[in-house]
């Protein structure tokens, strides 16, 4: 259950509100390319607006190395905002300090003020007290709406929240209520669905939805490393050999609850244009690699899929960038839209695999979150969500 306050529970005429975002955002030529993670904070800021706040916005963009760097300046950013709104949004070159205080205080009801990138300064990823003071003089209540960045404890994700009223926005409101589902395993069938390149990652993960889940699918990347703890010849596939240990062990524990793929369909060279066909699973020949799951698997997974009541997904079947090896992914994906689950499907891989095969409005839930996704699967505690007021 969502325990948090919101920015339901504020009285907002003549407050300030300092809103954390998550606006790291592919730029192009200065422009931004795509503003799926813009959108998904305009719920939160039409309602601030509504109620009568002022609005300061911060966020991160991209890893700018020594500082200040102006390839990850969020001044394009505000400007893109501002097209969406229809209405002026002010930008200053600073995150904290005298320039971004009178930015602020000049803020009228409804207003809004986009802050300059938080990673140019080297006190946001420390966690810093002394910024996130800083960061407190520019509102009088800190609201978060970054679930994406909320595994970080970082100056404006968690330092900050201690230091002023602090309440979740809409967007980590709408993350944590359908990932809190996931958490609380109370549908059945609950099937998962795990893919992506690498079992490390996730081991966690796998130990925790086997705890919950009634059906484990795997498949990509992280279906072959687990192929080859079975003892599977995998030719030249992706597999990790430090992980082997950690999948025979996990194997054990699942039984029959885990499914693999059944064939695959291998390429003779990491490539588009690479020879490629289906094969049975008994092995794949040596200069070979798997890059896709097959047409059998695909099969059994959508039948286990068609009977469930919650799923979630989190990672690719295949090298779906590659149009040869996407038909695994794109399949999953149509399996998902066609059902009557509440379908929930990470960040990353899997939300874009989910938007090019067209079918994003027929998910019930896309999460913006990757690591952070990841982190609330294995059931870890989020700093960004721990750090805001409880309802009770």
């Amino acid at each position: 259950m969502f325990s948090k306050k919101t920015i339901r529970d504020i009285e907002w005429r003549g407050q300030r509100a300092l809103v954390r975002v998550d606006f790291n955002v592919p730029l192009k030529n200065g422009k931004v390319a795509d503003d799926t993670r813009i959108r998904a904070a305009l719920p939160t800021l039409a309602y601030l607006r509504e109620h009568g706040a002022a609005v300061v916005l911060c966020s991160h963009l991209g890893r700018p190395k020594e500082g200040p760097d102006p390839q990850y300046s969020l001044a394009p950013v505000a400007e893109h905002l501002s097209s969406l709104l229809g209405t002026p949004v002010a930008f200053v070159p600073a995150l904290v300090g005298p320039q971004a205080e009178a930015a602020a205080a000049r803020l009228g009801a409804g207003e809004l003020l986009v802050l300059e990138n938080t990673r140019f300064e080297p006190g946001e990823t420390k966690n810093d007290p002394a910024l996130a003071a800083g960061l407190a003089r520019l509102g009088t209540v800190y609201v978060n709406d970054a679930f994406g960045s909320a595994h970080r404890a970082h100056a404006s994700t968690e330092a900050v929240a201690h230091l002023l009223p602090a309440v979740a926005g809409f967007l980590m409101e709408k993350e944590l209520t359908y990932l809190g589902k996931v958490m609380e395993g109370s549908e059945h069938p609950f099937v998962a669905i795990l893919g992506g390149a690498k079992i490390s990652d996730k081991i966690g993960v796998v130990e925790n939805l086997l705890r919950r889940a009634d059906r484990l699918l795997i498949g990509g990347g992280m279906g072959n490393t687990f192929l080859a703890a079975r003892g599977v010849a995998m030719g030249d596939s992706l597999v990790e050999q430090e992980a082997l240990e950690s999948a025979r062990s996990l194997l054990e524990v699942a039984g029959e609850k885990l499914l693999l793929p059944t064939d695959v369909v291998i390429a003779d060279a990491f490539s588009p244009e690479a020879a490629h066909k289906t094969i049975n699973l008994g092995e794949v020949p040596a200069g070979w690699r798997a890059m896709d799951v097959g047409p059998e698997t695909v099969k059994r997974f959508s039948a286990v899929v068609a009977t469930a009541r919650l799923i979630v997904w989190n990672g690719p079947m295949g090298v779906f960038e590659m149009a040869p090896f996407a038909e695994g992914t794109f399949a999953m994906a149509r399996a998902l839209a066609a059902g009557t689950a509440t379908t929930i499907v990470g960040g990353g891989d899997s939300a874009a695999a989910v938007a090019q095969a067209g079918l994003a409005d027929r998910i019930t839930h896309v999460s913006t979150g990757g690591g952070a996704t990841l982190e609330l699967l294995e059931g870890k505690v989020l700093p960004g969500v721990a750090a805001l007021a409880d309802r009770s």
